[in-house]
């Protein structure tokens, strides 16, 4: 999921609300003005004037834009913040999701994934690297299936292998999946857990269990309270990164949370 732009509709209507309560304001801080008090003719009259003026200062509208998307963005990242704060035990020290790179790092990154997601398989080899040759993060990854009965099999599997044979497991299964091409069904992840040498019958065996299905009820309820909707979604410290970021822009975010940027 790449962050997208807001259309320019959607910015519509609060636009129109600023630029008339802007222009509403000067006048009537200096003419006491008392927009309610006109006439039908004037108020049309008035809104005429506003309506020409915008048309032949459009840049106005545009630096109304920046103003509104800064604003909005700054409401987000309080937001974001607050419920990262809330939620903070679930996001950081969960049991239930593995944990790798240095367990003692002093950034820890939690990766919302789903392994049918292209922008995640694109983060894949730049989050491993990024962990691997920073050496001080710790990684945690939340199972967040989310396209498709696909993605739900395949994070059955994954969340069974490490019930059943570890954290190492996991990882193994964890790297072949996010690079796996092709269909993911029951026979592909048996192949999977074969070619990697897994007591396969036994992580089958688990895949419905209620174990692993509470594991991805949380992650979802989580995902919900925190609105996550997509997918990679990274959490730094307090702070929430929807979206795939490039390998330099995940260090400058690093870098930014260890207070160096």
């Amino acid at each position: 999921m790449m962050p997208a732009r807001r259309p320019f509709a959607a910015l519509a209507a609060p636009l129109l609300a600023l630029s008339l309560s802007l222009s509403l304001a000067v006048p009537a801080a200096g003419q006491g003005l008392d927009f309610d008090a006109m006439t039908d003719d004037e108020r049309a009259a008035f809104r005429a004037e506003v309506r020409a003026y915008l048309l032949e200062n459009p840049e106005v509208l545009m630096e109304a834009i920046g103003v509104l998307e800064e604003r909005e963005a700054e409401a987000q990242v309080a937001a974001d913040a607050e419920m990262i704060g809330a939620r903070a035990d679930d996001l950081f020290e969960d049991a239930d999701s593995w944990t790798g790179g240095n367990p003692e790092g002093d950034v820890t990154i939690v990766e919302f994934i789903d392994y049918r997601c292209g922008y995640c398989r694109r983060a894949f080899p730049e989050v491993q690297e990024l962990v691997s040759s920073d050496g001080d993060i710790r990684l945690v990854v939340k199972e967040f299936p989310i396209l498709g009965e696909q993605s739900v099999l395949a994070s059955r599997f994954a969340i069974a292998t490490r019930i059943v044979a570890g954290d190492d497991a996991y990882k193994q299964v964890h790297d072949a999946l996010i690079t796996m091409r092709g269909d993911m069904n029951e026979l592909s992840l048996e192949l999977v857990g074969e070619e990697l040498g897994l007591p396969v019958d036994e992580i089958v065996g688990m895949m419905g269990d209620d174990a692993v299905t509470q594991v991805i009820q949380a992650n979802h309820a989580l995902a919900e309270e925190l609105g996550i909707s997509g997918t990679p979604t990274y959490v730094l410290g307090d702070r929430m990164v929807r979206g795939y970021v490039p390998l330099e822009g995940m260090r400058a975010l690093v870098e930014e949370e260890r207070g160096e940027g």
